[in-house]
């Protein structure tokens, strides 16, 4: 008889992104958030961002982003071995992907949600097996495939679009903004973590910083970052959820 299998503490709330800084620049302010309500929060990379052109190479990456991790106190951080460049959606993607989904059960899941023009092709590949990741995470008699880790449904799914990017998605309607207007600044020091990435991009906090403010003004706060649910959900506290309380 197979012994049941250990798994480490849960996290409620898992950020994906395809390279290192994706997941800081498009909600960084909204995980660190997340960690002051309580919440268990953990970010998973899919690749380890290189080669790019300013980095000594793959160990200066990854101490940059757990630097940035622990500046967002970020429970866990989890680096994937999938091809920077060459990311594409496929079977052992989305398979290695809900491996993880599976060991840490999260309750939301955050990930890419459009294409990003003249960016990183990389990031509509992480969303399409994020998608599919969280779909096999809860399939049943495919232990095989899943080092026979349990099942695991995620419960709620949402969108984050990159800071720089518009601020709502295309052809999906429920969006929904977090107020981060006391973790903004954590954000930005998350991101200056990435020396290799943006210290020949001067501008980059400053937009990055505005961006925020645009989005928080729209829903009436100081600095906000939205989010698109994947599908509807419904509410409890219709008072509580709108006022904000």
């Amino acid at each position: 008889m197979t012994s049941p299998i250990e798994l480490p503490e849960p996290l409620d709330v898992i950020a994906v992104g395809a390279h290192p800084d994706d997941v800081e620049i498009a909600c960084g302010g909204t995980l660190a958030k997340l960690v002051h309500q309580g919440y268990r929060v953990g970010i998973i990379d899919l690749t380890d961002g290189e080669p790019t052109p300013n980095s000594p190479g793959p160990a200066a990456r990854l101490m940059e982003a757990n630097a940035a991790a622990a500046v967002l106190g970020i429970h866990k951080r989890i680096q994937l071995t999938m091809a920077n460049r060459r990311l594409f959606d496929g079977f052992e993607q989305r398979v290695m992907l809900a491996r993880e989904f599976r060991k840490w059960r999260p309750k939301l899941v955050i990930g890419f949600g459009d294409k990003t023009p003249l960016a990183s092709p990389d990031h509509w590949q992480a969303m399409q097996i994020t998608d599919g990741a969280i779909f096999y995470s809860r399939l049943t008699k495919w232990d095989e495939h899943f080092d026979h880790l349990p099942v695991h449904s995620v419960e709620r799914h949402l969108y984050f679009r990159l800071a720089l990017e518009p601020d709502s998605i295309s052809g999906l309607s429920h969006h929904v903004t977090v107020d981060v207007s006391d973790t903004i600044e954590q954000k930005i020091a998350s991101i200056q973590c990435y020396a290799s990435q943006f210290a020949h991009k001067a501008s980059i906090l400053d937009r990055v910083r505005a961006a925020a403010v645009v989005t928080g003004s729209l829903a009436g706060v100081a600095a906000g970052e939205s989010f698109v649910a994947a599908k509807p959900y419904a509410i409890d506290d219709l008072v509580k959820t709108v006022h904000g309380g």
